[in-house]
This record gives structure tokens, sequence and C-alpha cells, in this order.
């Protein structure tokens, strides 16, 4: 598909500056259903039952504000494309893939608290896990440096043998070991959804290949499908001790917590590592009005947390970098802070193309700083390849 024209507002787009967005309608496929919330549950005495938190107009609205906002000139669009059982399997256990098909012949049923697979989902799945590997081959193929996998239902909470988190297939996961099946050494995931991404911290928990950074809000564990906490002190096993770094965030961490975390432990923790890989999870439940989080983060510090990105791979994987979908589930809101998000990462001008249009709680920014420089000083004494001067 050709990229939108500009708008008289918009910069007129550089050499190489696109992102190349893989995308397939089908996913819209997948109904999570109705109910209170995330629950599906109908207690009789509602008049009215919401969708499902993750639903398909939360992406539809991503889609068609890269189509028509300000950003569309610097979107290349590209068909995704389902994955192969065979793929499937270089993350996940034939016993789980066996589990889901089974499942999706059955006619659907709820694989945990609030993951609901019903006709649709697992053609949606494929198609999400095969959209993100097709991104990934475009960058490692030379086609592109930046590609983004506009994808769902999301998939950071799937653990190699388990569903969780409204996700069934580990998108991003799929596409780190593709990397590193594909001669890449070192490859580094931030992720930013507003949960931990554990189902990606489980699949690598034991590698020193892969550096898995979460940035998210402190939730703990939410039941048997997500048993990590997310604490600092999951920091991996074996050879992957210290190469799993948590950021538990107090709610409310808001703009400039964010970018002081990313300042002082995401930035220094991968200049340590060197990756020659980026893999950014953008979950967009860390907003301001999102109802999963409560994280306060507002258009701008989306912008920032993607120019802070885009900057380390430049730095280390000679621009080379990989964007996940995951959460983000204000109907409208997700997909402005998407486009800003975008825009950051892009780095094309100085000015928002997009200004924020819903005024923000104004949090406590500085509140947190303390809980951040906990953490860094915790990690820096205990993950062994970050201990030198080099990390203070």
């Amino acid at each position: 598909m050709a990229s939108a024209k500009a708008t008289p507002s918009s910069p007129a787009p550089a050499a190489g500056d696109l992102i190349h967005v893989f995308w397939h309608e089908g996913m819209l496929s997948h109904d999570a259903g109705k109910g209170m919330f995330d629950t599906g549950i109908d207690p009789g005495f509602l008049d009215v039952l919401e969708n499902h938190p993750e639903n398909a107009d939360r992406v539809r609205n991503m889609v068609s504000i890269l189509k028509r906002g300000p950003i569309s000139p610097f979107i290349s669009w590209h068909h995704g494309r389902p994955a192969l059982l065979s793929e499937l399997l270089s993350f996940h256990t034939q016993e789980y893939v066996n589990e889901l098909i089974e499942a999706d012949r059955s006619g659907g049923k709820e694989i945990c608290s609030g993951t609901f697979l019903n006709p649709g989902s697992w053609d949606a799945a494929l198609l999400a896990a095969g959209t993100t590997l097709s991104a990934m081959k475009h960058i490692l193929d030379g086609n592109g440096s930046i590609a983004y996998a506009l994808v769902r239902p999301p998939g950071h909470h799937a653990q190699p043998a388990r569903a969780d988190g409204y996700c069934f297939l580990n998108n991003a996961g799929l596409a780190l070991q593709l990397a590193l099946d594909s001669g890449h050494e070192r490859v580094a995931v931030i992720d930013i959804d507003v949960h931990y991404g554990n189902g990606t911290a489980e699949g690598f928990y034991r590698s020193d290949r892969v550096l898995t950074i979460s940035l998210h809000m402190n939730h703990g564990s939410w039941g048997p499908s997500h048993p990590q906490d997310g604490t600092v002190d999951e920091l991996g096993e074996g050879k992957g001790f210290g190469y799993n770094l948590n950021v538990p965030l107090p709610n409310g961490t808001g703009d400039r917590g964010y970018g002081y975390a990313m300042t002082h432990i995401v930035v220094p923790a991968v200049q340590k590592f060197e990756p020659d890989m980026i893999v950014f999870v953008v979950g967009l439940d860390s907003s301001a009005f999102d109802p999963n989080g409560r994280q306060c983060l507002t258009m701008e510090g989306y912008r920032e947390l993607g120019r802070a990105v885009r900057a380390i791979a430049d730095e280390y994987s000679n621009g080379k970098l990989l964007i996940v979908q995951e959460g983000g589930y204000h109907i409208t809101y997700s997909a402005y802070c998407l486009h800003a998000t975008l825009e950051g990462v892009l780095n094309v001008s100085a000015e928002p193309l997009l200004p924020d249009p819903i005024a923000h709680y104004p949090e406590d920014e500085w509140f947190s700083i303390k809980d951040i420089e906990a953490i860094r000083k915790y990690l820096n004494g205990t993950a062994p390849f970050l201990k030198d001067d080099a990390w203070l």
C-alpha cells in the first residue's frame, strides 16, 4: 500500500525518515467479548456491559491516525501474514501450541483469567505473530531501519508454555529469537507497557544474549498465569543472571519520572550491553487516561521516550529498531500517544506534529525519583555486567 499524502502542516520526509508499518486487518477478527471490564462476567443487574478492553476499536484508531494524521507522510505500509506453526516453536513449546489449537477447534475458551480465545482469535494471533516476524525480517534483510508491527492480540505476557494477560503468542519474543537465529549476537528489548513484560523475560531468563528491560507499574503477580512479580530482584538465572532488569515504578510516575528512569537506568544498561539490535515494546496503557494503568504519561512523555530509544538505536544498532505494539486501552488517547511515540522515534520536528487534545492531571512528577534511584543502586550492585563506574 502507498503511504498517505503529506498534509500542508507536515514537514516533507527526508530519505530514510520512514517507519515501515506492518499491518493486517484480519487481526480485527479477535473478539474477547463483553462483561465487567475484562472478566467476561454479566452479573445480571447492569443494563450496559462494556467491550473487553483489548478490543478491535483501539487498534482501528491506531491505524486511522497513522493513515490520516500529520505523521502519515512518514509511514510506509506493508501487509502482514500469518505465522507458520513451525515458526512458533522458536519460542513456544509444542504442547502449548497444541493446547491453543485444540481450544480453537473446540470453539474457544477462557484460557486464563481475562484472556479469551474465541472463534477468530487464533487466526488473529497467528497474524500478529507472523506480522511481527515480517517486520523484523524487513530489517534483517536491509529493506529499512525502522519497522513497526501494529498487531493484536498483544503478546508480551505470553510465556513459552502458557497464556497470560490477553496474550496468546509472544510476538516480540518470536522476533527477538529470529534476530538471534539470523546472526545477531546481542539484542536489547525495552518494554514500556504499564505491565511487566513477564513472558518475554521468561523466554530469555537464562540467556546473556538478550537484555530485557521492563519499565512497568509496580503491580506484582496477578495470579497463576502471571507468577512473576516484576520486582528488581528478578534478574535472570544461570548465564542470564543480571540480564533481566525490572524497573517497577510507583503509580503516577508521569513524564519526568519515566524520563529519569530512561536516562539513569535504561540508557546506561544498554551502553554497557552494546546490542546490535533494539526491540522497543510499546504499551500505551501507561497514559494519563488508560483504564488499565495509573502512570500519568502524556503525549509529550511518549514523544521523549521515542526520542530516547531512537538515539540508542542510532548509537548501538546502526539505527535498526523494531517497534512492537502491546497494550493501550483508551480508545482515542492511545492512538494519540502512539502518534507521539512515533514522532519521537522519527525526531523530525522540534515542535509536536500533533498537539495533545486532552488536558492531563498534573502529577507530582518528582516524587518517584527516590524510588528510581533505589532501583538504580540495587541493579548497580547486583547485575554482574554493570559493576563498574560507567554505570554510576
